[in-house]
């Protein structure tokens, strides 16, 4: 692994602790949710499930199979304003914390 990849992934961990200590990680999966809900992305991937579902053998389908299958799908699926407006939101706590992620580094 490269200088730059582990620096990555510290920078990745310690956004991720920062986040979950402050209980914004929370707060931005409770907007989320709702703005998935709102957009009707929720019940489209509900019908994509089903869809899966009765394409296949209903004895031989598990959840894991379901998940590796929807989430390519799932992903793409979600609307370019949602990811904007998360995005927006992680860069705002970022910068407002910036300082502890720079004596963290």
């Amino acid at each position: 692994m490269s200088n730059e990849q582990l620096s990555e992934k510290h920078i990745r961990s310690v956004l991720n602790q920062s986040l979950i200590a402050s209980g914004e990680k929370e707060k931005l999966l409770d907007l989320l949710k709702v703005k998935l809900i709102e957009c009707g992305w929720r019940n489209e991937m509900k019908q994509l499930c089903r869809e899966a579902i009765r394409s296949k053998n209903k004895s031989n389908i598990n959840v894991e199979d379901l998940i590796e299958e929807l989430t390519p799908k799932a992903r793409a699926s979600v609307p370019d304003e949602v990811k904007k407006e998360l995005l927006f939101r992680l860069r705002a706590f970022v910068d407002n914390h910036s300082d502890q992620f720079l004596s963290d580094s």
